[in-house]
């Protein structure tokens, strides 16, 4: 497929040492979305990997292109590189490690832009990782939503469809990946879920434990706390335009769409 000036959809992939996942996840997406029949590109941000997996995303070929970390940042800035450097109106996200099914994506952004949704988050109904990965999900979730308020009820699922422009309005931070739908939420958006299929690891190991994720995670949770607390909604009621002949001339709002968006004081 051609490069094009603006793809419908950016793909972005952070990667560190999965150069195993690489080969066949890349021709996986490639199948998925030439069936699709959309724009489409793949930003793969490798995150300082030590492994081979630089040397297999140089073998790719369009519409698939990479970023490389001269070092480990973390997913939160692997995530963001790869939004920054993408061209597409919607962002979609995957894991690396090839647990997150690509064929899912599409589906996803069909309902997005059906439905005029800001982010569409994945929920794993039958997730293949171990009992104690399970569980301590299952605690974290129930715990971010006490917290921070309903938005969805899989926080960890990384398959998802989100607008660019809604992405590029969220506070950034170390650890803004797991609060995602809170953070698109907190900016006025409208997000939903969609049930999504979830497959066994078939290389390498997972980077995250039951302990460096529960002690991040409470550091994360009482900042986006704080962010949420600090939010006040703001409502437009009335603008104007230019005229030909200088003057502003008022034009009243909509009531059907009135703007509602949140201002942090």
């Amino acid at each position: 497929m051609s490069e094009v000036a603006q793809p419908l959809v950016s793909l972005v992939i952070p990667v560190r040492d999965e150069a195993a996942a690489i080969p066949a996840l890349s021709e996986e997406i490639t199948q998925v979305f030439a069936a699709a029949k959309c724009s489409w590109e793949v930003v793969w941000v490798d995150d300082g990997s030590a492994d081979s997996s630089r040397t297999r995303l140089r073998a790719l070929s369009s519409p698939h292109r990479f970023i490389a970390f001269e070092r480990s940042c973390g997913q939160s800035a692997a995530l963001l590189a790869g939004v920054l450097s993408a061209r597409g109106e919607w962002i979609a996200t995957l894991d690396g490690d090839g647990q997150n099914d690509p064929a899912d994506l599409p589906r996803l952004l069909a309902k997005a832009r059906a439905e005029s949704y800001d982010l569409i988050n994945g929920v794993r109904a039958r997730r293949q990782d171990g009992v104690l990965r399970r569980l301590s999900s299952v605690i974290a979730n129930r715990v971010r939503t006490w917290v921070t308020g309903a938005s969805v009820s899989d926080t960890g699922c990384s398959t998802r469809v989100v607008r660019r422009a809604a992405l590029l309005t969220i506070p950034r931070f170390d650890g803004m990946h797991r609060f995602l739908p809170t953070l698109v939420r907190m900016q006025g958006g409208r997000i939903a879920e969609l049930q999504v299929n979830h497959r066994p690891r078939a290389n390498g190991r997972s980077k995250y434990g039951v302990i460096n994720r529960l002690f991040r995670g409470i550091r994360d949770l009482i900042g986006v706390r704080w962010l949420l607390a600090r939010q006040r909604p703001w409502h437009v009621v009335e603008t104007s335009v230019q005229t030909g002949d200088g003057v502003q001339s008022p034009v009243p709002a909509d009531p059907t769409e009135l703007v509602s968006s949140e201002f942090s004081r």
